[in-house]
């Protein structure tokens, strides 16, 4: 495979002539490159006017490389050819190398140029390039291109060295100024062909730089990128040069800032085809879906900017910007069902655009490159009412949505207050999340998040929330219940099409008086966890979690046939034959219920809905289960729900966080909790969202 080396254009603050004059010095020999033991001429010639210098050098270079590696290959140094072409009239200097030595094995090809800055002719810039491609080396292809691209980029920082310590030392012998080659009067015919001067590409021996370009084509001096862009070797500037002018010599459209591009090549570890991909993908995306536009085009609807509990509140102790999220107040699935999936998308969408608008501001503002955000999520209250699984269906479009396009966005993501629960969440979502990201997750599930150690590691005093304990006034939404008066009607919300989608994840059933629909679910251990969530579109139910001691006849059945009718037999006796673990719960029409059972034993367990009605129309006060019981054989209209159950192992539920290797001392405290709760007596939770 073929390696390819690119560097982005750099400047010295020096005219062209002063600038050859130290790169002259550089031979025959060079003591501050040790590993250049010399160089001799082969051919020179020069132009009748002495405006092009042509020299061609053999350079021998010392193998920088491991012991063994030098005795297989049997020589100890390596001869490269030189080929120079300075121009003194249009103040250039091109420069083609390539190596001699193994030269059936190993093909090395550089190239540089030394030029006038575009804007300021005092000023040189400097380009280079390389290619190495090892086609035989003794079974050392792999080790030797690594080893020769790792130690050609380290001799990019020394060459910006060996060219600054000759102009020093010019500086310091008094010579600041050389003259501007003028030509002699030669007649027009006897002037040098220019015809093989031809550009011969960018590359170069290891020179650095003072200056950048950026993508506007700007130049920048290396505080102005450093400040931008942050510290960067010279293989990730390498990447960025060269994916940049990929894009320009590609891309149909606005180039996209350094910025931008690097977040992808971090996202990709700088594996450049990779990046490159990943980059193509997210612009397409983003001129489809007009993305460019959101900061001006975007607005929130009202009931967002009052239910969604999320909003920017200062910055971190290291200048990001930091946003609030009280996921546990939020009322996930009526704004799901007041505004719809694609509006939450598109809030998102602008909360992350925002995200990098803010960044650049707190660039400017702290003199250094601020690339990403803080997430403070808050999960008090968090509970099954969240992991309704329509809802947890399109958080996970979201997370797919930003980690394809906001690579490398998100700085650290600080959870506190995580309840029992979460484990449940996080393993629905983990798989879905960037392993790189996961490393930035900080939770803490107790109580002790402000001492040393938690959240004022990360966050001021004076910026932590009040509702946290801080002394800060945050005016993030506090969220709570979406009224249903404010759901969208079926024709608003396309409601034909939601329910094919949910069709996909829920069962449908008909419950008739008299005869309950019962669903069997068989655990093979004793510590797993079911859950549950079911609407209830028709009609007043009473839903009820029953264990057997022995499985019903139907339980041998497949799946789809182990629902429906009522399963226990009518011989069993409750509390000999089975015992009900879920105390009877009374489920209104349009009322949507979520819960949780963390089983005790193995066995089979059955969920339970049958047909409610208090006499008189009153509503049963629900004295046990014999007294629901002794109310379900009265006629009335057949009911109707959706529903969805879930089995979690006890390990997925118990160790679901143990992949959060940044976790700090809230981490062992949730694990304790969560397997305290799961080792004990049975237990089960149930709430009515509506």
């Amino acid at each position: 495979m073929v390696q390819k080396y690119q560097s982005p254009v750099r400047v010295y603050k020096y005219p062209f002539e002063l600038v050859m004059a130290a790169y002259e010095k550089r031979f025959p020999t060079c003591p501050q490159i040790p590993v250049f033991l010399g160089s001799e001429i082969l051919r020179e010639s020069r132009s009748p006017d002495g405006a092009v210098h042509v020299v061609e050098r053999s350079c021998r270079l010392r193998v920088d490389a491991p012991r063994l590696l030098r005795k297989i290959v049997g020589v100890e140094h390596v001869v490269f050819v030189q080929r120079n072409v300075l121009n003194w009239r249009e103040r250039s200097l091109l420069i083609e190398a390539h190596n001699e030595t193994f030269a059936s094995r190993v093909v090395v090809q550089e190239n540089c140029s030394y030029t006038v800055h575009p804007e300021n002719e005092d000023w040189t810039c400097f380009e280079q390039c390389a290619s190495l491609d090892i086609r035989s080396f003794f079974g050392f292809e792999n080790a030797l291109e690594k080893l020769a691209m790792k130690q050609y980029t380290a001799s990019v920082k020394r060459g910006k060295e060996v060219i600054e310590h000759y102009l020093q030392e010019l500086l310091s012998q008094g010579t600041s100024h050389v003259p501007r080659w003028i030509p002699a009067p030669v007649r027009e015919e006897d002037s040098c062909s220019q015809s093989g001067l031809q550009d011969l590409g960018v590359q170069g021996t290891g020179d650095s730089t003072l200056e950048t370009v950026d993508a506007d084509g700007n130049m920048l001096d290396t505080n102005s990128r450093e400040r931008r862009l942050g510290h960067l070797t010279p293989t990730q500037e390498s990447c960025l040069t060269r994916l940049r002018h990929w894009l320009q010599e590609t891309h149909q459209g606005k180039i996209p800032k350094d910025e931008h591009i690097l977040r992808f090549l971090r996202a990709r570890d700088f594996h450049l085809d990779k990046a490159r991909e990943m980059l193509c993908h997210s612009l397409s995306w983003r001129k489809q879906h007009q993305v460019d536009l959101l900061l001006q085009t975007w607005r929130p609807p009202a009931l967002l900017e009052e239910f969604y509990a999320g909003g920017w509140h200062y910055q971190d102790i290291d200048g990001r910007p930091l946003y609030i999220l009280r996921l546990g107040q939020m009322d996930t699935k009526g704004l799901m069902k007041a505004v719809g999936e694609e509006v939450l998308l598109q809030h998102v969408l602008f909360i992350n655009e925002e995200a990098q608008r803010r960044c650049e501001g707190s660039s400017k503002l702290l003199g250094r490159p601020i690339s990403s955000w803080t997430c403070l999520l808050d999960l008090d209250g968090l509970n099954m009412r969240h992991l309704w699984r329509p809802g947890v269906k399109v958080l996970l479009r979201m997370i797919e949505v930003v980690e394809a396009n906001y690579p490398e966005t998100l700085g650290r993501l600080l959870i506190v207050r995580a309840p029992r629960v979460f484990p449940v969440l996080w393993t629905l979502i983990s798989p879905f999340i960037n392993e790189n990201t996961r490393h930035k997750f900080l939770i803490y599930s107790g109580r002790d998040y402000l001492g040393p150690g938690g959240l004022v590691d990360y966050l001021n005093r004076d910026v932590i929330p009040d509702f946290l304990g801080g002394q800060s006034l945050c005016n993030v939404p506090e969220g709570g219940l979406v009224p249903k008066s404010l759901y969208l009607t079926e024709e608003e919300q396309g409601h034909a099409e939601q329910l094919r989608k949910w069709s996909e994840t829920y069962h449908s059933a008909s419950v008739l008086r008299g005869a309950p629909h019962e669903v069997v679910v068989e655990i093979l251990e004793g510590e797993s966890v079911i859950t549950w969530d079911f609407d209830v579109l028709r009609g007043d139910m009473v839903f009820s979690l029953y264990h057997a001691k022995q499985a019903p006849i139907l339980a041998a059945q497949e799946p789809a046939a182990r629902a429906g009718r009522q399963l226990i037999d009518r011989n069993w006796v409750l509390g000999v034959d089975y015992s009900c673990v879920q105390a009877p719960l009374l489920c209104r029409e349009g009322e949507s219920i979520q819960g949780s059972h963390v089983t005790r034993w193995p066995g089979v367990y059955l969920l339970q809905w049958q047909m409610h009605s208090a006499p008189g129309g009153m509503a049963c006060s629900l004295p046990g289960v014999d007294g629901v019981l002794t109310a379900l054989h009265s006629p009335g209209p057949r009911g109707k729900l959706l529903y969805y159950y879930e089995v979690l192992a006890s390990e997925d539920f118990r160790g679901s966080m143990s992949s959060l290797e940044s976790c700090t001392s809230g981490f062992s405290q949730l694990s304790a909790a969560t397997c305290s709760s799961s080792s004990g007596q049975s237990h089960s939770s149930s709430l009515i969202s509506r």
